[in-house]
């Protein structure tokens, strides 16, 4: 069997081979693809874990799977489409095609392109979602930009921009379904190639899962699922082939349970 609020170091499809049926009630995870990323030489086959995934999250249960692209002799690989294709296959439903907008510079996919600066968050769902809470905060969130994005007008002929003036919409009204993300590596991670934000971990695991489900993340990598679960009040499950990032993770999972101690104190 197998044990929750614990960061296990091996690959995920031993950590789900412990699993009962209908585990899981949401995964939040961001896997190597395409070979963008160096996880200290290892690789998964992802047909094997998507199908497990199937398996162990429960009907209702929610997959939020982050992945883009490689581009390799001036061609996007098409992985990120292809995995979610063979999610479908699966059995999951596409509940949603969600865009992460990153801040800063993009990568060079090709120079012959626009600079790239997102990835995309496949949302699958086990049939309909057993728990959906949309968050409404536009648009003075920074993951739906607002105002900073909806000022940029058109180009005068001088180079000028000219500011519009549009109407803006309720501060409580839902949130659109590509999220701006900054992203700050914390002390200590500075060494993993691919921490994404806490905002994204969390917000997800606010919208798609309850106080006491179980969250589950196959690439735990630097543990910001895990943190962001304590975090929540949800349970978790991590696997993390890289000895090196497991012990990572644990450390800044127990940093936050630490933090929230402190803060709340035992009761």
């Amino acid at each position: 069997m197998i044990e929750i609020d614990k960061i296990y170091n091996e690959d995920c499809q031993l950590t789900m081979q412990r699993m009962p049926d209908g585990m899981v009630d949401l995964v939040v995870t961001s896997p190597p693809y395409d070979n963008l990323r160096t996880y200290n030489g290892y690789s998964f086959d992802f047909e094997r874990v998507a199908k497990e995934l199937y398996r162990v999250v429960k009907q209702g249960g929610v997959v939020v799977w982050i992945v883009n692209d490689a581009t390799i002799n001036g061609s996007e690989t098409g992985t990120s489409f292809r995995q979610a294709l063979f999610f479908k296959e699966c059995g999951f439903n596409l509940h949603d095609t969600m865009i992460w907008i990153k801040n800063g510079g993009g990568a060079v996919g090709s120079n012959f392109c626009y600079m790239q600066n997102f990835e995309y968050m496949f949302v699958f769902s086990k049939g309909r979602p057993n728990y959906v809470n949309l968050i409404c905060d536009k648009p003075n969130n920074e993951a739906s930009i607002g105002k900073q994005y909806a000022r940029k007008g058109r180009r005068r002929n001088n180079g000028k921009v000219r500011l519009e003036n549009r109407p803006e919409t309720k501060a409580d009204s839902r949130r659109n379904n590509w999220w701006y993300m900054v992203s700050q590596k914390e002390e200590g991670t500075e060494f993993h190639p691919a921490v994404f934000p806490e905002a994204l971990a969390r917000d997800h695991i606010y919208s798609w899962s309850e106080v006491g489900g179980v969250v589950y993340d196959p690439f735990m990598g630097s543990g910001t699922t895990a943190k962001m679960a304590v975090r929540l009040k949800r349970h978790y499950i991590g696997s993390e082939i890289s000895a090196e990032y497991a012990e990572l993770a644990r450390k800044r999972v127990w940093n936050e349970e630490r933090q929230l101690s402190l803060d709340f104190g035992d009761g």
